[in-house]
């Protein structure tokens, strides 16, 4: 029994003798092929390729959704502009895509839309200005309406906004009044060319102007969304607030504008942005 068992032993030990130094072997490298470089420490992965930033016009749908959106030729030419406005197109579908997903496998009875057409409004070596105008839809009787505006000063390289250009309450009050006074005429016109009886006039102008008081009080959240109205001499002889619907009016009313004239807004203006006024 013991010369049995001796024997055995000697054979398992061949056995992992063998398997160990089968182990230890170098791969064998195929005939007529050269075995791959070793690698070292010192190796560097290869570089990631810059993401590209470049604004393109998107054409996108499937039977759930469908997003158009454009831009102008030659925003790509102010790098920090285009940041802005690719930053407000890409919030716009990420919104549009989480009403997509939480239809899960369902069709809805329409498909979801986001619309979006940016425009340049103005574009001169001191002042650039871009529209956004569209909306987006994902169910209901209408969709939401998408405005907003950019304005660029290339040799500032930033976006003027309200809060830069009119920096104190004195220029934001001014502001409110101008503009308040304007569209509580507009309002009155509309409401005498409808016909109404005169209580329902008074009513419907009541309704309106307190919609209008509530969205133009001096604050910089009011005016945020404007646009430059350039003169001949590329300085500016306005500034167009812009507000959408339900700001200072219904939804049937639309996106309404006030023109304010350079000469309201200079005493005002930031003394960095002054020169860009009309005088």
């Amino acid at each position: 029994m013991s010369n049995v068992g001796t024997g055995k032993t000697i054979v398992v030990s061949l056995l992992l003798t063998s398997l160990l130094a089968a182990c230890n072997q170098p791969p064998a490298t195929p005939t007529g092929s050269t075995p791959p470089p070793a690698s070292t420490p010192a190796e560097v992965p290869a570089a990631t390729p810059a993401t590209d930033t470049t604004l393109h016009d998107v054409a996108e749908s499937d039977p759930r959704y469908v997003v158009g959106i454009s831009y102008p030729d030659k925003i790509n030419q102010y790098p920090g502009l285009a940041k802005a406005v690719g930053d407000y197109a890409n919030a716009a579908r990420a919104e549009l895509m989480q009403a997509v997903n939480g239809l899960g496998s369902e069709k809805p009875p329409a498909p979801y839309e986001l619309s979006l057409a940016f425009e340049m409004v103005a574009d001169t070596p001191e002042v650039v200005s871009v529209s956004a105008d569209g909306g987006r839809y994902t169910g209901g009787a209408h969709g939401e309406p998408l405005v907003a505006r950019f304005t660029w000063l290339p040799k500032h390289e930033a976006l003027l906004t309200t809060q830069t250009m009119l920096p104190t309450p004195e220029g934001l009050q001014a502001v409110s009044s101008y503009v308040r006074e304007q569209l509580h005429t507009s309002a009155s016109l509309r409401a005498d060319g409808d016909g109404m009886t005169p209580e329902d006039r008074a009513q419907l102008l009541q309704s309106a102007n307190k919609m209008i008081d509530e969205g133009t009080g001096p604050d910089a959240a009011n005016f945020s969304q404007f646009q430059p109205v350039m003169n001949a001499d590329g300085h500016i002889a306005a500034i167009r607030f812009v507000f959408p619907p339900y700001q200072v009016g219904s939804y049937a009313d639309g996106t309404q504008t006030v023109d304010v004239p350079a000469q309201v807004l200079q005493a005002y203006v930031a003394p960095d942005y002054a020169g860009l006024f009309l005088k």
